[in-house]
């Protein structure tokens, strides 16, 4: 694996805490004592049951939420605000539904302050890139689940970010689609290699497309273990690799560590539902 060599892009969460007040006014403990370093160009793949605090790890590297303990450091340095040189891909597709295809890639680059031509212009390489050159005058409506998802990722890369932050972002789609999103994603990602985290529930995803995979335990989360993944790259596609002996003994290893905190979480959703039904 090529890693960056300048630090830029790496991320540090040491004894990271984050507390939330609920609408009732309780306090609730999303995560707690994480402790996981992700290298300058690695790619970190964050797996874990429905609750356990996943996507907050995101929210704190993209400085959109402060630690309530502990440091969240990005390229070195602590991180105090909107974190710079970073780019995020959501679940949902965070499209302008108002404006074509073209002008959504372009948006990044325009809020940089880069003239509107040459934004534009940079856009339409990126559609190309993705395989949507033809559709630069489409609306978001106008394409598949697959075609949005390739427009937000060349609206996140086309800005060069040191960092890419991925919330479960093809678990909308068919297997199918999802398999070919995995294949033009790792890419994507050699062309700049920016660190990433990647939170699914794919585990088979996120053996795929990781360096590394960290196993997060039930609420409040915190790293119950992390996986080196010692397959080659490149990897080439997602549907023959994932039935080669080493992944089938990566899948088999992790998900023993999976398993348990899965179960754990539909145990209390279980007996929250029996609770509240024994209420009404």
């Amino acid at each position: 694996m090529t890693v960056r060599t300048d630090g830029a892009g790496g991320i540090e969460l040491t004894n990271v805490t984050k507390r939330f007040v609920t609408p009732t006014g309780a306090a609730m403990t999303a995560i707690r004592d994480i402790n996981l370093t992700v290298k300058p160009g690695e790619f970190c793949a964050v797996v874990g049951p429905t609750g356990c605090g996943k996507s907050t790890t995101l929210t704190l590297a993209a400085g959109l939420e402060r630690p309530t303990a502990g440091t969240v450091k990005v390229s070195g340095k602590q991180v105090d605000g909107i974190t710079k040189g970073a780019s995020f891909v959501f679940q949902t597709d965070a499209l302008l539904p108002w404006k074509p295809v073209l002008d959504n890639v372009a948006l990044g680059p325009l809020f940089k302050g880069m003239p509107k031509a040459e934004a534009k212009a940079r856009a339409g390489e990126w559609l190309k890139t993705v395989g949507l050159a033809g559709f630069e005058a489409h609306y978001p409506h106008q394409l598949s689940g697959g075609m949005r998802k390739r427009v937000s990722l060349a609206a996140a890369l086309i800005n060069e970010p040191t960092m890419l932050l991925m919330d479960e972002p093809f678990s909308a789609l068919d297997v199918q689609t999802r398999a070919i999103m995995s294949n033009e994603l790792l890419n994507l990602w050699e062309r700049q290699k920016p660190s990433v985290l990647f939170v699914t529930h794919d585990l088979e995803e996120a053996i795929f497309l990781a360096d590394k995979v960290a196993v997060i335990t039930a609420g409040p989360g915190t790293v119950k273990a992390v996986f080196e993944v010692d397959l080659p790259r490149p990897r080439g596609a997602m549907q023959e690799i994932r039935f080669t002996k080493r992944f089938l003994e990566l899948h088999q290893l992790i998900w023993e560590a999976l398993r348990e905190e899965v179960e754990q979480t539909y145990s209390r959703e279980s007996i929250a539902s029996k609770t509240k039904g024994g209420r009404a």
